[in-house]
Order: C-alpha cells, then structure tokens, then sequence
C-alpha cells in the first residue's frame, strides 16, 4: 500500500493500512464486486441455507424466494455503509469512530471480530472436511482412525484441517491485492460449474426430479398447515443474517472503489440475484438426487462423494476452491481490519489476519458444532441480533447526523471532534444496548431451551425479528440522543 501521511498526534490511532486510500489504490471496477460477491455467494452453507427452509415446510419455490428477499434487504445497509468507504477511503474500523468515537470504535470492531472469527475458523473446518471425506472417496477406504485425545478427532481429519488452513494462510500473507484477483478469476468458475451440475444432474436423472413440484406443508391438510407465517418470519430473519457481517463491515472493500457507481452497481448486481439463484440450484440438483439416490442430498461435499473417477478430483478441486475465496473475503478481511484498529503502532492488517488464523485453530471449530444444535438459526440470527443495533447507529450517524460529511484527518485524532472529550460517544453506546436488550430473553431461550424454558411469548416473538428490531431501536435512539446534542463545527477534509 502506498504510505499516506499520519496526521499530527494520532500515532495511537493510525498505521499504513487504516490510513485512507489513495487514488492509485483504488482499482476496483463494478466487475471487481460482482465478481466478489458471486465468489462468496457459491459458498456451501448458502447453498445449504434452501436446505433448511424446505425442511421447516416450505416448498422449493417459497424457499428460493425468501432467500432472495433477504439478501435484497440487506443490500440496503450494504450501499449505505459502503458509500462512506468509498468517499473516504477508509475501512469499517475507522468509520465506526464518528459514532462510536475514537476508543469505543473498539468495540463494533471487536464484535464484529470474534463474529468472524467464529465463522473463519467454521468454514475452515469445512474446508479440512472436504479434503477428508473426498480424500477417502479417491482412497476407496475410510482413511480415519482413532480419535486423539483432547481433540475428538482423528489424526487424519487434524491434518487436512491444518493443510486447509495453511493453503488460506497463503492469501493472508499476500494481501489484499491476491484476495481481489483470487475472487476476480474463480467467480467465472463457478458460474460455469452450476451449470455443468445442473447438466449432469438432468441427464443422470432423466429430469430434475419432482422436488420442485411438492407443495410446502403450509397448505390446507398440510402437516404446518395455516403456520406460514410464523416460519417465514425468523427465516427471513436468518437469511439477513448469513451477510450481517458484511454490511458492517462492506467499507473494507468499497475503500478500494474508482467510484460510487462501481460499488453501488457491483453489488446489486452481485448479491441479490446469484443469492437466489445458488438456492435455485440447490433446489433442482436436490431434487434429483431424490431420483438417483433415493433420498434428498443437501449437502454438496456428500453429493460430490457419490460421484466416480475423475469427477471425484475435480469436485475436490472445485470446492476448495469455492470455501477459500468465501473465507477468506468474508470473513478474514474484516476481522484482520479490526484487529489492526484495537492497536494500530503493534498490529498491521496482515498480523490482524495472522490473529484470526490463530484464533481458528485455537477454537476447534468442531467442538462448536457438535454442541451447538441448530446453529444456522440460533448462530445467524444471535449474531444479527448483535450486529443490528451497530447498523443502526452507522447509518443514522453518517446519514442523518454528519449529512455523509465527515473530517477524516480527525478520525485518526485522539483530542479530535471524534473523541467526544473521553473517546466514547455514550449516545452510541446507549443506543447498541437498546437494540440488543430486547431481543436477549429470546436469544436464551432459542440457544439454551432447558436453562430458560419461561421467557414470555412476547420477547420470542421478538427474536424472530431480531435483526429489524435491532436495526431500529438503536437507529431511533441513537438519532433522538444526538438531535439534542450541538456538534462541533466541521470543515470536512478533502478525501484521499
């Protein structure tokens, strides 16, 4: 990255890879986000997510629609947050200090972290399974054993974890730069093979199978019959959710925008419709599967293990490919980001990166999944219920309170405008925990049904809307708190 100069005493605040981007570093086109965004969309769990709606009774079709919607509703927050990235050229971490302020930015950025580190090491985990389960298809054997103590896994799935997380290690020290090309090149890819599965799958089984044709059990006789809506509702939830923490933390990669149109065009078009589109496709290959196999096969890794000769290598290929560029764009560059900014002089962007890897490894993200039961919904929508409340006070500071005009020299000033005397801005702190409040009664009972088995109808309800309700409380009283308040005069800086 080119050196940007460090505003006058802001030493603690500032180092090369937060400072705003320079012209010469933005490179990034509107096919550049779509390429990012359809990079990350053919992910498995989002392939997966169809899974789990028509499993709670929806049909195909009701399915694919409800990912669709959720991923246009959350677009929304995606452009609003990234506009100030691309104006500016600086990342989440530092636009969280004009609402936040210059030390209790710390903590958006750190949610936002462990959040993603959660997931990081997740995907990682289902990476080293891929090479694992694949490996014993080509093998013609289970190449298991033992498990190791302490560990709960054995010898052979630790090594493919480990050679899953060296290969994304690889990207971590080369950059932003070889995450951006990585996604440029392997979107393409992947469009072309959904539809050689989409081929293979039809001739294999003469058809697409009757999936497609079954009509949800909300219908009259049904076995959910007249419960539409009380499925619909968290489920739209979760699916906001899946890219919460991208509409946080969407100004990582906006920074690097040439203009707003390339951020703004990029995006919708690239994550609303291949989002729909990837759970379309779920939808009809599973339906087949039901005529080849005899039984639905939602998960990609055991269909492409069913598979024969050459077929078998190239699905290996293909997703790991695929769960690299997801991981490592959603979630290692925000957290690497966020790192950085908790401690500036110690830790660059590429230690940040070396932090998450690190806390991957030291998570076992297989113990988490083994004692989580249902985590897409309690994991997606816990975390939105979290990650909401910060949307809120982002936009209504940047749009409603500041007018998108913001002094960026500032930002990096620990006695600045953004310090607010003690560097917390106690109207965004006030306003996080109003949003994240109400929907805790709900995350409990959800996530620990024994512990707290009496939580009132009314706050389960809540939860069900965990994100919206977050979003717009903290937005109300973030904006109600700061319309009382005089703000310093303001002469913004001109961006880099």
């Amino acid at each position: 990255m080119t050196v940007s100069p460090t505003p006058a005493g802001s030493t603690e605040l500032w180092n090369e890879d937060l400072a705003p981007t320079s012209v010469a570093q933005r490179t990034w086109r509107w096919y550049h986000f779509a390429a990012l965004w359809v990079g990350m969309v053919m992910c498995i769990p989002a392939y997966t997510l169809a899974a789990s709606l028509i499993e709670n009774g929806m049909s195909g079709w009701q399915a694919v629609f409800t990912v669709f919607l959720a991923n246009t509703i959350v677009l929304v927050p995606m452009l609003l947050i990234g506009h100030a990235g691309t104006k500016y050229g600086i990342p989440y971490a530092v636009l969280a200090r004009s609402s936040f302020g210059t030390t209790g930015a710390r903590l958006p950025a750190l949610m936002r972290a462990i959040v993603a580190c959660g997931w990081y090491g997740i995907q990682t985990w289902f990476g080293g399974s891929m090479i694992y389960t694949l490996l014993g298809v080509m093998a013609g054997h289970d190449i298991g054993g033992d498990k190791l103590a302490g560990l709960g896994i054995n010898l052979a799935q630790l090594l493919c974890f480990l050679a899953f997380w060296a290969v994304q290690f690889y990207f971590i020290v080369h950059g932003m730069e070889s995450i951006r090309k990585l996604e440029t090149y392997t979107a393409p890819l992947k469009i072309v093979i959904c539809f050689v599965l989409l081929g293979w799958v039809y001739n294999k089984a003469g058809g697409f199978g009757t999936l497609l044709s079954q009509p949800s059990q909300f219908v009259e006789g049904g076995k959910k019959a007249g419960q539409f809506w009380s499925t619909f509702w968290p489920s739209l939830t979760a699916m906001v959710g899946f890219w919460a923490t991208l509409a946080l933390n969407i100004p990582d990669f906006t920074r690097f925008a040439k203009t707003q149109r390339d951020q703004v065009l990029g995006q919708t078009i690239g994550l609303p419709v291949p989002m729909g589109l990837l759970a379309a496709l779920a939808v009809i290959v599973t339906s087949a599967t039901v005529v080849l196999y005899g039984k639905a096969l939602w998960d990609p890794v055991d269909l492409a293990s069913r598979m024969t000769g050459s077929a078998v290598l190239i699905a290996l290929i293909i997703l790991l490919i695929d769960t690299v560029s997801v991981n490592l764009a959603a979630n290692m560059v925000g957290p690497a980001y966020d790192f950085s900014a908790l401690s500036p002089k110690l830790i660059s962007y590429r230690t940040g990166g070396y932090i998450t890897a690190g806390i991957a490894l030291a998570m076992m993200p297989w113990k988490i999944l083994e004692s989580t039961q249902g985590y897409i919904f309690t994991w997606l929508i816990g975390y939105s219920a979290l990650l909401g409340p910060i949307a809120g006070v982002l936009i209504i500071d940047y749009y409603f309170v500041r007018k998108t005009e913001l002094n960026v020299d500032e930002l990096y000033r620990h006695d600045g405008i953004y310090s607010y005397g003690s560097g917390w801005n106690l109207a965004a702190i006030v306003a996080f925990i109003a949003g994240v409040l109400p929907n805790i009664p709900g995350f409990l009972n959800q996530a620990f049904p024994a512990a707290f088995p009496q939580v009132g109808e009314g706050f389960k309800i809540v939860y069900t809307y965990a994100w919206f309700v977050g979003v717009a409380i903290s937005a109300l009283v973030y904006g109600l708190i700061m319309k009382r308040k005089t703000l310093p005069a303001m002469s913004p800086a001109t961006p880099s």
